[in-house]
C-alpha cells in the first residue's frame, strides 16, 4: 500500500499555490478541517490526512512500538511530505500534532519552511514554574478513565474539550469523532498525546512560525501560548476570539484567515 493510500491523504486547491499541510490532533481525522480547508483551498494548495489509526488510513499500519512517541507520528509527516516531494510547505498541526510540526520542521526543513501550530501544548502537566494546565494526579486520573471506559470518557471529555456549551453540536461532533477511533489505539495515542514534554524542543525551531490560541482553552490555557511564544524565537502570537480547543471548529473564519494572512507574509 502507497503512502497516500495508507495516509489517506487528499490535495485540494491550485497546483501552482502554496502547500498548505493540516494535521489534525488526537482522536479526530483530517474531517476537522472541513470548514477551514475549503477557504484556504481559495489560494493555496491544501493537504489533508489521516495520522495511521485514525480516520479513514490503514489500520493494519498501525503498530504500537512505532505510534508511542511522537516521533511515529512524526514518521507519517516525512513520508507524506516525501511521496507528494513537497518544498517550502506551510505545516498546520492542531494539539498535539503542533509538536508534531515541531519535529518535522527539524526533521525536513527543506520541505516544511514554515509552522503554524493551533492551541499547542508542549506538556500537559505543571512542573516547577511551568504551567501546563493539569497536575500529574490530573492527567493520571484522565488516561485511567480513558483506558477504563474509552466510550464514557470520550462522552464526558469531549464537550470539555470542545468548549462552547452553548454550541452542544460542536461537543457531540467531537464525541462522535472521539468514538469512532479504536480504543487500544485511541489508548496509545493518549498516553503519547498527555505524557509528551516536547519543552526543550521547541528552542530548536527555526522557521517563521505563527501559534494560534483562544481566548478560553480547559486543554491549553493562555499560559501554554506565551510559554510557547517566548519559547520559539521570532514566533507570532495571535489571540482568536474563540472558546475551546478546537477554532477550526468553533471559529473556522477567523482559524483560516489567521492562517491565510501567515502565509501570505511569508517571502
Amino acid at each position: 500500500m502507497t503512502v497516500l493510500r495508507r495516509n489517506n491523504v487528499r490535495v485540494t486547491g491550485p497546483a501552482d499555490g502554496r502547500t498548505v499541510v493540516l494535521a489534525h490532533g488526537f482522536g479526530c481525522d483530517q474531517n476537522m478541517w472541513r470548514l477551514v480547508a475549503p477557504a484556504l483551498a481559495e489560494h493555496y494548495r491544501v493537504v489533508l490526512f489521516d495520522y495511521v489509526g485514525s480516520g479513514r488510513s490503514d489500520l493494519g499500519a498501525w503498530r504500537e512500538d512505532r505510534y508511542a512517541t511522537l516521533d511515529g507520528y512524526t514518521q507519517d509527516v516525512v513520508e507524506v511530505c516525501e511521496e507528494l516531494d513537497l518544498r517550502d510547505a506551510v505545516f498546520v498541526g492542531h494539539s498535539v500534532s503542533a509538536m508534531v510540526g515541531v519535529l518535522a520542521v527539524g526533521a525536513v526543513p527543506e520541505r516544511l519552511g514554515s509552522l503554524v501550530m493551533v492551541c499547542p501544548s508542549p506538556c500537559y502537566i505543571d512542573q516547577d514554574d511551568y504551567r501546563g494546565g493539569f497536575s500529574a494526579t490530573d492527567i493520571d486520573e484522565l488516561l485511567e478513565s480513558l483506558e477504563a471506559n474509552y466510550l464514557g470518557w470520550s462522552a464526558a471529555m469531549a464537550p470539555v474539550i470542545m468548549g462552547n456549551p452553548d454550541r452542544p453540536e460542536l461537543g457531540e461532533e467531537l464525541t462522535n469523532s472521539f468514538c469512532a477511533t479504536d480504543p487500544a489505539i485511541a489508548r496509545v495515542f493518549a498516553r503519547t498525546t498527555f505524557l509528551s514534554d516536547s519543552r526543550r524542543d521547541l528552542k530548536s525551531v527555526a522557521v517563521p512560525t505563527l501559534i494560534l490560541e483562544c481566548e478560553h482553552d480547559a486543554i491549553a490555557p493562555r499560559e501554554v501560548g506565551a510559554y510557547v511564544h517566548a519559547a520559539i524565537p521570532g514566533s507570532r502570537l495571535v489571540t482568536l476570539a474563540a472558546t475551546g480547543h478546537c477554532p477550526q471548529l468553533s471559529a473556522p473564519e477567523a482559524t483560516a484567515e489567521a492562517i491565510s494572512a501567515f502565509v501570505s507574509d511569508l517571502a
